[in-house]
């Protein structure tokens, strides 16, 4: 550990000793970010849709089968008529 101080001995100093502490900050900040930016966007199972809209609410439930086939079309055309964006065709 005096080595480490003297300086003018040709050891380097007291500032190796920060190197630990500058290694621990890059890697706690890019910890920080990857959860913050890349993790954040798992989801898990059971989670509703990112977009959340009601539609592929449904399609989630349908596909993980918390609903059945003739539910989930009784409850998409309802669904289709308060939500979706006017069709070509329709005279509106």
């Amino acid at each position: 550990m005096e080595t480490l101080a003297h300086f003018g001995d040709g050891g380097p100093g007291p500032w190796i000793l920060l190197f630990p502490l500058i290694w621990a900050l890059v890697i706690g900040t890019g910890i920080t970010l990857l959860r913050r930016t890349v993790w954040r966007g798992r989801r898990g199972p059971g989670r509703p849709a990112e977009d959340g809209s009601p539609i592929s609410v449904l399609g989630h439930r349908f596909a993980s089968g918390e609903i059945d086939e003739d539910e989930y079309w009784r409850r998409l055309s309802v669904l289709d008529e308060q939500f979706s964006r006017p069709r070509k065709g329709r005279g509106v």
